[in-house]
């Protein structure tokens, strides 16, 4: 069978278009309405919503919520400093005992959760995967509607070469259909919702 022969099989099985589904999603919502609409679709992958007034309160969230976390790995400059211990590392295998990771996130999605991240704000990918913690920092002012807007707004600009957008902690429900938090990647998740413009932690 020809190449032509079997592009043309292909396009004959595609479903009908349809069109963006626009008020089913909360694309018309304001600002308050579209944190909480993230903040349910964040808990329902297994992550946590955090709103803080300004970055400079995030040393302290860490304190108070990671207490013991001796291995910390900080794309946020200021942060090493915020009284835990750091770890800077270039290999992928030297992240297997880091407790956590915090990087910064360009936009969260109202509508599940999910969070995108640019090769540019990851040291290293790895440590995303296997930190035992995770904490993403976006501005308030970058939440989106949804996955049509968050792409909408990623193609203004050059896509790195690398990017992923993560929603929640790592997750299987392969046995028995039991969910399973942690099973094979990050134990939590949390989203530091920052408002204002981003700005570096002192």
């Amino acid at each position: 069978m020809s190449r032509a022969a079997i592009l043309a099989a292909v396009r004959r099985g595609l479903p009908p278009p349809c069109e963006h589904p626009g008020a089913a999603l909360p694309r018309a919502l304001p600002g308050a309405a579209r944190v909480a609409r993230l903040a349910a679709a964040l808990e329902a992958a297994g992550g946590a919503l955090v709103e803080l007034a300004a970055e400079e309160e995030i040393p302290a969230w860490l304190r108070r919520v990671h207490p013991r976390a001796l291995h910390v790995l900080s794309a946020l400059p200021g942060l090493p400093g915020a009284g835990l211990g750091a770890l800077s590392a270039s290999e992928p295998r030297d992240h297997a005992g880091l407790d956590l990771a915090l990087f910064r996130g360009e936009l969260a999605v109202a509508e599940n959760g999910a969070v995108w991240v640019p090769a540019g704000n990851l040291p290293n990918p790895a440590a995303l995967f296997l930190a035992e913690h995770v904490a993403l920092v976006v501005r308030a002012g970058d939440v989106v509607a949804d996955m049509h807007e968050a792409y909408a707004r990623l193609g203004r600009a050059a896509l790195p070469r690398y990017g992923v957008f993560v929603a929640g902690p790592s997750k299987t429900a392969d046995i028995e259909q039991a969910l399973v938090v942690g099973a094979h990647g990050p134990r939590s998740l949390a989203l530091l919702l920052v408002d204002g413009s981003a700005g570096v932690v002192s």
